[in-house]
């Protein structure tokens, strides 16, 4: 008798690499790195909520090149889907690639999320509250400019990024407790046991994103320095 396709791939499932471990540092990083900034945003310590700001700006740059040139599933092209396989996803038949890096419900959440940090961190680097805290490019913008993006960043952007976070978090707990999907540890040790071509992961690889980090962090800090 011969095995069905599902007990046949699940037969020759091998621990394989699906997250480098750059983007699995830049995971952590960058989760680290939003819980502070929105500590001591809403505790008011304004130096060091810049800091993290810049450090989330090097972050979200490091991870659009990264997007490009990373391993196999950490490439935006492994993960931009279709209207049609995020419906057919939601349904029930998911392709089974879909089921190995970002999940079509899981890829909106983490484009959701980069888009909102990135102008989250636009706002705040031309955002000014008169008091204290100025961004770094707040003089080469028009003041209602800077009005706009104070008030953004300080409320709607703010809330978002709360809720987006919170959202994150509960929908890994139910992918974990109640559907039973190992989410957590692949983001740590990088492998799944599954039936598929992995990500490239080797010193090379791993030399080039520590140039691109290097890179990006020299970027963030340029930006920091532009501040009056």
């Amino acid at each position: 008798m011969t095995d069905s396709p599902a007990a046949a791939a699940s037969r020759q499932a091998t621990r394989t690499r699906v997250w480098d471990l750059p983007t699995r540092l830049f995971h952590w990083a960058l989760a680290a790195a939003v819980i502070g900034l929105i500590a001591t945003g809403l505790g008011g310590v304004m130096e060091w909520h810049f800091r993290l700001g810049y450090t989330v700006l090097a972050l979200l740059l490091f991870r659009l090149v990264w997007g490009f040139v990373g391993g196999r599933w950490s490439r935006f092209a492994a993960f931009v889907y279709a209207p049609g396989s995020l419906l057919a996803y939601l349904r029930g038949r998911a392709h089974p690639d879909h089921l190995i890096g970002h999940t079509p419900l899981g890829a909106l959440s983490v484009f959701a999320v980069l888009a909102i940090l990135a102008l989250q961190v636009a706002t705040g680097l031309v955002a000014d509250d008169e008091i204290s805290a100025a961004g770094p490019l707040t003089r080469f913008v028009s003041g209602d400019l800077v009005s706009l993006a104070t008030g953004w960043h300080s409320t709607q952007g703010k809330w978002i990024v709360i809720a987006l976070a919170s959202l994150h978090v509960l929908a890994v707990l139910f992918y974990v407790l109640v559907k039973r999907h190992r989410l957590v540890a692949p983001m740590v040790s990088g492998d799944k046991h599954i039936a598929a071509a992995g990500s490239r992961d080797d010193a090379a690889s791993r030399g080039l994103a520590l140039l691109l980090a290097l890179l990006c962090a020299g970027v963030a800090y340029w930006v920091s320095s532009l501040r009056a």
